[in-house]
């Protein structure tokens, strides 16, 4: 049975790829700094009691704790690693930048350092962004040059630009992973769809930040489990893998789509605000690469799956209103 070690298993992306991994019949590890948040919120805890059976959590501060995480590995000797783990937000990375260097550099290049010592280790799937490339037009490639925009941009591109030395120089077996805007059921209620979809269903006011004119592809995030699984299995060590849907809508027409799904008024449900500093007007991905070595593609088209985020919110309703809507950051 393949072993896989999940490294940021809590959050939306990470859980996601755990459920989809279990239910191809992989034996994972997760791990994460902080206790599995509420069942609402992890999509490995939906799927049948068989596969999660295969499944172990532990509390690891990967900025605290490294020499517990390698104890785990060293034990559980996983033929693959595959690292969500980062300090994510965008507009917050500029309060505290050292944070996101600490987390999403410093700490990152010490486990690289102790993973590339591993020799059970097959392969090591890095989960990238596309803020690397800042703002971009036209279809963006895998070898397009980065050009960061913000502090947690900045952070994510110098921990990849080691990486790839890491290959170079000691063959170290990474992939690298960037997706466009993930979402789908379970995500965290401060991202923009589920977020929408809330406030709708309560009444609040969403704020709009710069009209919403920024333009992203949004992909499913099981869509992404899949080609990360196949990254996983099956991609030759340096390469780089790209993960988006051929639709680019703007931000403020997604807004649109959920409030028209939901019967409400768009001018009634948002407040437009200033935007954000060095928000990205656009990344547009190009993912034939995947398509045409992996044999990828996305299936999950942008209604169908704001229906499921629907779903979900509608019957989870009074549990999600008990969790925070905004983002709580940890040092």
């Amino acid at each position: 049975m393949e072993k896989i070690l999940v490294i940021g298993s809590n959050s939306f992306s990470g859980a996601s790829f755990v459920a989809h991994a279990l239910e191809a019949g992989s034996e994972v590890i997760g791990v994460s700094r902080s206790k599995e948040p509420a069942s609402v919120f992890l999509p490995c805890q939906w799927i049948s009691a068989a596969a999660q059976q295969r499944f172990k959590f532990r509390s690891i501060d990967l900025n605290l704790q490294l020499d517990e995480l390698m104890g785990i590995l060293d034990q559980f000797k996983p033929q693959y690693v595959v690292n969500f783990a980062a300090q994510s937000m965008v507009a917050e990375s500029w309060q505290n930048p050292d944070h996101w260097m600490m987390t999403n550099v410093v700490s990152t290049v010490r486990l690289h350092e102790r993973l590339r010592h591993c020799d059970f280790l097959k392969k090591y799937v890095h989960v990238s962004t596309p803020e690397v490339y800042g703002s971009c037009s036209g279809l963006v490639p895998e070898n397009t040059q980065y050009n960061p925009s913000t502090p947690y941009a900045v952070s994510r591109a110098a921990a990849d630009m080691s990486l790839m030395t890491f290959f170079k120089n000691y063959k170290f077996p990474v992939c690298f992973t960037r997706a466009a805007n993930v979402f789908g059921p379970g995500q965290q209620l401060y991202r923009i769809i589920p977020r929408a979809i809330l406030f709708c269903l309560t009444g609040q006011k969403l704020q709009l930040h710069g009209g919403g004119h920024s333009v992203r592809s949004f992909i499913h995030i099981k869509d992404v489990a899949e080609g990360t699984l196949r990254v996983m299995r099956s991609a030759p060590a340096g390469e780089i893998y790209h993960f988006s849907t051929t639709r680019n809508i703007s931000i403020r027409q997604v807004v649109e789509l959920i409030t028209k799904k939901l019967g409400v008024k768009f001018e009634e449900a948002v407040e437009i605000v200033g935007e954000r500093p060095g928000k990205d007007a656009a990344y547009l991905l190009d993912s034939t690469k995947a398509k045409k070595t992996l044999g990828w593609e996305d299936k999950i088209s942008l209604e169908q799956g704001i229906d499921e985020t629907i779903a979900w919110a509608k019957s989870n309703l009074e549990e999600i209103k008990k969790q925070p809507a905004d983002y709580q950051h940890k040092p």
